[in-house]
């Protein structure tokens, strides 16, 4: 299918966004009419630079407030018509997209609005053009697609159809199975927004957070489905309202725009029957190995936190087991955890890299470079693993493994071996997940990455009251709970006070008996988190824990939560360097989350833990 994108998507100036859409690979653009008027280029200079860069120029629009209106009115409405339709044949735009109108000379009169789009679609008609009706969410009266449907049909002319957006009928919970009974030769265009679930306005939903598709909460598989089985081939578009992508450099925003429409167009392919996409052809990315787990987690330190995370790994009951044959990068592991340390990266102290266990590397890096996903050059010796990576929007590298004893020697072959052994000294038996900090601009941009590129689900979204302001917290995980990602961003952050840890990551480790892995980390010299009385209080009160429970609970500094399908356990080290620490959890029955809500304790225990160490240092 083509893929367009409207320049309301984008930062920048028309030209900006025109470059930006081509350097991505979208076939086409929408034109936003203030694009073009703010722009220096004439109609001719645009249209010529949309060839050079390989778009076509799919939709001009808005145009607003035309129908259902008095004589003098709607002749006024003509002239302003005839003189876009002079604009669209100089842009080479053969489609002009109409809203249905919010103008408060409107009357509810279908038989009206319907005769007077029908003089304007003969109107368009004489330029070579077409009118593409849209039900706005918010119209004054036709605010439904199902209503724009009627009104097109008592219009009946060739040159008006519909255009229907994905986010006027999905906000407004309409059932949008009726659009697969409309004749696909009226189906102009078709636009696609997600949206996340919100209790607002309906204008200011739209206008401020309209996502790309797999961002948010609609089902837009099933939209388009219900479109192609009309038998719609048109484009498929994205037109997206949002704050943060119109401030967002336009050429990453505009590859995260078609990121989503080829995993998109895989759940079509995937979900809605051949019959309805036969006229069709659908990106299919190689599929997603399902992933086995972690292979390791790779820690950038610098020469003054290297010493500090090998003992405090140490004293978590890692051994370390090798040191890379040509890099100076440690391997250290516990179970079947394992984690590099780096001591080689241009960003000390932060998780450098994730390493997927899968089945088949070699297609799990396939897959990511069809989504788009950047390939990082990797300098090797001498017969040293030839390891797939790829840069998530943060910038962490992610790395497709396999690791097992009867597989050929791979990655681990590349370390020389201490000789000492990865026995279970503290409990520990694999990587539980690892939490990310993520920029508020691009949060989303990387619940996409990791979704479509490792076949993850969403799951457990939230947004709590830190010391230091609010933070939203987001899980992406496979169906299995192998590989789980914990992605945290602060929603707001402004002038210098901010907490020591702006943008804390950590690795977290599975137990099977969490008090036995705290007594055991104690006992080892471990630089546990102390939690304050008051947690253990409220603890007592909101949830009521046998009073045994509770009293380990205390003594060993371990929070807790559960909710309907079990328990979760979770202690924390200090904070390492700058930034990042370890996390100890246990899961009790079907238990996803990762503890969020207590998420706001941690934080002001590590702030209390770091103000002690530097009064002590004084």
């Amino acid at each position: 299918m083509r893929r367009t994108i409207a320049t309301v998507c984008l930062s920048g100036t028309l030209e900006d966004k025109l470059n930006a859409a081509a350097d991505a690979g979208f076939s086409g653009v929408e034109i936003f009419e203030n694009d073009l008027i703010a722009s220096a280029w004439s109609p001719e200079r645009i249209r010529r630079r949309c060839a050079e860069l390989g778009l076509s120029i799919d939709l001009y629009q808005p145009f607003r407030d035309f129908e259902a209106v008095g004589p003098e009115t709607l002749a006024r409405n003509l002239r302003r018509a005839e003189r876009k339709f002079e604009v669209m044949g100089r842009l080479g735009a053969e489609t002009m997209l109409v809203c249905s109108s919010v103008s408060p000379e409107a009357v509810d009169d279908d038989e009206l609005a319907a005769a007077q789009l029908r003089t304007l679609a003969e109107r368009a008609a004489g330029h070579g053009f077409r009118i593409a009706y849209e039900a706005l969410a918010w119209g004054r009266f036709v605010d439904t697609w199902e209503h724009s449907w009627r009104i097109v049909e008592r219009g009946d002319h060739p040159a008006l159809g519909l255009c229907l957006d994905s986010f006027h009928v999905l906000s407004r919970s309409g059932d949008p199975a009726g659009i697969a009974g409309v004749p696909g030769g009226k189906l102009f265009f078709l636009q696609l927004a997600d949206a996340p679930q919100l209790n607002m306005d309906v204008l200011q939903w739209s206008r401020h957070h309209r996502l790309f598709p797999g961002q948010g909460s609609f089902d837009l598989t099933a939209f388009v489905g219900h479109a192609l089985a009309a038998g719609y081939a048109g484009p498929l578009s994205l037109e997206v309202f949002n704050d943060v992508f119109r401030q967002s450099a336009p050429d990453r925003a505009a590859v995260d725009g078609l990121r989503s429409l080829i995993a998109l167009e895989e759940r079509i392919g995937q979900r809605v029957p051949a019959a309805a996409r036969e006229r069709v052809e659908l990106a299919r990315p190689p599929s997603a190995p399902p992933p086995a787990g972690y292979a390791f987690a790779e820690l950038v330190v610098d020469d003054e936190a290297a010493p500090l995370v090998e003992r405090t790994l140490a004293s978590l009951g890692f051994a370390h087991l090798g040191q890379h044959r040509s890099k100076p990068v440690q391997l250290w592991q516990q179970g079947t955890a394992r984690v590099l340390l780096n001591c080689a990266g241009t960003e000390p102290d932060a998780v450098g890299a994730l390493a997927v266990e899968t089945a088949d590397p070699a297609r799990s890096a396939r897959r990511a470079e069809a989504l788009l996903a950047p390939v990082l050059p990797r300098l090797r010796g001498p017969a040293e693993a030839d390891l797939s990576a790829v840069a998530a929007p943060d910038g962490t590298s992610v790395f497709f493994c396999r690791t097992g004893a009867g597989e050929p020697a791979g990655w681990l072959s590349d370390f020389i071996l201490t000789g000492a052994e990865a026995h279970m000294a503290t409990g520990l038996t694999r990587i539980d997940h690892v939490a990310l900090t993520q920029p508020f601009d691009h949060f989303d941009e990387a619940t996409l990455f990791y979704r479509s590129v490792l076949g993850l689900d969403q799951h457990g979204d939230s947004e709590f009251a830190a010391p230091f302001g609010l933070v939203r917290s987001r899980t992406v995980e496979d169906v299995h709970g192998q590989v789980r990602i914990a992605l945290n961003g602060t929603v707001l952050r402004r002038g210098t006070w901010a907490p020591g840890v702006p943008d804390p990551q950590h690795i977290a480790f599975a137990t099977d008996d969490i008090f036995t892995s705290a007594r055991a980390m104690r006992e080892r010299g471990a630089p546990l988190l102390a939690i304050p009385d008051n947690y253990y209080d409220d603890l007592d009160a909101r949830l009521g824990p046998a009073p045994r429970l509770l009293a380990a609970l205390r003594e060993q500094h371990v929070l807790y939560d559960r909710d309907e399908s079990g328990e979760y356990f979770h202690f924390h080290t200090e904070v390492l360097g700058s930034r990042v620490f370890f996390e100890v959890v246990q899961r009790v029955g079907g238990y996803r989350g990762h503890g969020a809500g207590n998420a706001p304790v941690r934080m002001a225990a590590h702030r209390a833990a770091r103000s002690a160490r530097a009064g002590h240092a004084s």
